[in-house]
């Protein structure tokens, strides 16, 4: 009795609805918004004042602008990148992960290189003048003469472009792809190792087995927090793209050169600066987006019919 051979399953890419990408934008300006900006403000003031720790850091932010202080960047730059990031990362990630998918890669590789690839695109495409104008605004000196009007965030950013071009808005960037490719790539692997844990310890060994909220916002917290390892590049990012008054600071920074001299002048430790802030802006992130995300997602399938998948 001869068999006929089996047809290799037919590869489907994932199809990314403009639904996703509303409802992604929506979750990560909310996000940004709440609590993700004054950890960003913390943490990139931490990065580029390497001689302050977390409470010193949170008095210097203050002593800037009170509240406002901790909001710095917001409007317009972390606004933009908050809208458009998410779209970035979707259609690149899905496109990527089919690619590979049909070069020979399970699910579990296919997905952590369409992570990597997406988060490679929204440094490249989005995120790496508005990181760069935040850092800006977060680092640069406030007037020291009285009665004056401090530099607005457009008038920044076309002073900059004047003198340097679009390699002056987009100062650190290859910084910022190496950060966001790492980023995504750890935060999934760590967060499906989480997942495998949970369901040996709650006997949920059939992959059809769905986590629960708490379950899956626990699991992605975890892996948010951990891909905190990679904070010299953070802390290197900063670096590059600070506004603040350095005397010993070479003039122009490379990802490499930026790191000898964070290491010569801070060493190792400097080189984990605002990783504290950082942990936590991650957990934020993950728990605001799955969290609420799936709430969101619930109420956005009702009205359209359709289940969207936000990303941030």
């Amino acid at each position: 009795m001869s068999l006929a051979p089996q047809q290799p399953a037919e590869i489907k890419k994932k199809p990314v609805s403009f639904s996703n990408i509303l409802l992604g934008s929506a979750l990560n300006m909310c996000e940004v918004t709440t609590l993700g900006q004054p950890l960003e403000v913390t943490k990139t003031t931490m990065a580029a004042n390497r001689n302050l720790n977390f409470l010193q850091s949170v008095k210097h932010i203050w002593a800037r602008g009170g509240v406002f202080g901790f909001y710095q960047g917001l409007i317009p730059w972390a606004w933009i990148e908050a809208s458009t990031k998410g779209a970035a990362l979707l259609f690149v990630a899905a496109e990527a992960e089919y690619q590979f998918k049909r070069l020979g890669l399970g699910n579990f590789g296919a997905g952590i290189m369409g992570g990597v690839s997406g988060g490679v695109a929204q440094a490249y495409l989005t995120m790496g003048f508005c990181t760069c104008m935040k850092t800006v605004e977060i680092t640069k000196a406030k007037s020291a003469v009285a009665g004056a009007i401090p530099q607005s965030s457009w008038s920044a950013f076309k002073d900059i472009y004047k003198r340097e071009g679009i390699r002056g808005i987009n100062k650190g960037v290859n910084a910022v792809a190496i950060r966001q490719m790492t980023n995504w790539g750890s935060r999934f692997g760590f967060s499906r190792l989480v997942e495998e844990g949970i369901r040996k310890m709650t006997g949920k060994t059939n992959p059809e087995d769905k986590l629960t909220a708490v379950e899956k916002i626990c699991a992605s917290a975890i892996g948010g927090g951990l891909s905190a390892w990679n904070q010299p590049i953070e802390v290197i990012r900063v670096e590059m793209q600070s506004k603040k008054d350095d005397p010993n600071r070479p003039k122009k920074l490379g990802v490499v050169s930026a790191f000898k001299y964070i290491y010569q002048s801070s060493g190792l430790k400097g080189l984990y600066r605002g990783v504290s802030p950082r942990i936590g802006l991650g957990v934020w992130q993950t728990v605001f987006m799955v969290g609420f995300g799936d709430m969101a997602r619930e109420f956005v399938g009702k009205l359209t019919g359709e289940t969207p998948a936000a990303k941030h």
